[in-house]
């Protein structure tokens, strides 16, 4: 690894390459409260961190909690470890309109069937002061159109590498987007991963109430 490169992984860690471009656009600003709701091992706060936004996170695995409170007490000592939670995502401790930006990376395709979806769906979108962000990469059909096979009928497939997910496509996410009262930030983008899953990525933002 050459010392550029090295230099960029310490300041932003495995960052989410959408996420960044959400930072060079200026969604993301210093003093803003984030949450990376179902962080895993934190590869998205490591910037965050670095800057002293005012990180939360959440996940449902102990393990990835831990790794969390140690890199982020690392990188701003004295960081109040209980910023960080073992909790399901539908079912946060986080009052109402409590954070600014809400980051939901490869996560819902863990959801156990619609319901499931909508619930996490909705607990980060209550979380979420208004005029504030959400940012979600998901998994969907778009561009698997015949490589899919249905497993059960609560929308998980089971797609070409052998995972089984939850996916969503463009008519379920505009039926939530306007359910929510959402607007649209970014158009929906979907990557193809080398012909085994495609990627979506869901930008809305929450209305203030002059906007609603």
């Amino acid at each position: 690894m050459t010392n550029i490169a090295a230099a960029l992984r310490a300041r932003f860690g495995e960052i989410d390459v959408y996420l960044f471009d959400q930072l060079q656009r200026g969604r993301l600003a210093r003093g803003m409260g984030v949450l990376d709701a179902g962080c895993g091992q934190g590869r998205n706060l490591v910037f965050l961190l670095h800057e002293a936004f005012d990180v939360r996170a959440v996940d449902t695995s102990a393990e990835a909690i831990d790794a969390v409170r140690l890199m982020a007490e690392r990188l701003l000592p004295g960081i109040d470890p209980e910023r960080f939670q073992i909790e399901p995502v539908e079912r946060m401790s986080l009052g109402d309109a409590s954070v600014d930006y809400v980051i939901s990376s490869a996560v819902l395709h863990f959801a156990r069937d619609r319901a499931h979806w909508q619930a996490m769906v909705d607990e980060m979108w209550r979380v979420l002061a208004p005029g504030g962000v959400l940012f979600a990469r998901l998994a969907t059909t778009i561009g698997q159109e015949g490589k899919l096979k249905p497993v059960g009928t609560g929308g998980r497939y089971l797609l070409p590498d052998g995972s089984v997910w939850f996916l969503v496509d463009e008519p379920m996410l505009a039926e939530c987007t306007d359910r929510l009262g959402a607007i649209w930030l970014d158009p929906l983008k979907t990557s193809v991963v080398h012909n085994t899953r495609s990627m979506a990525t869901w930008v809305i933002g929450k209305p203030t109430t002059r906007e609603a």
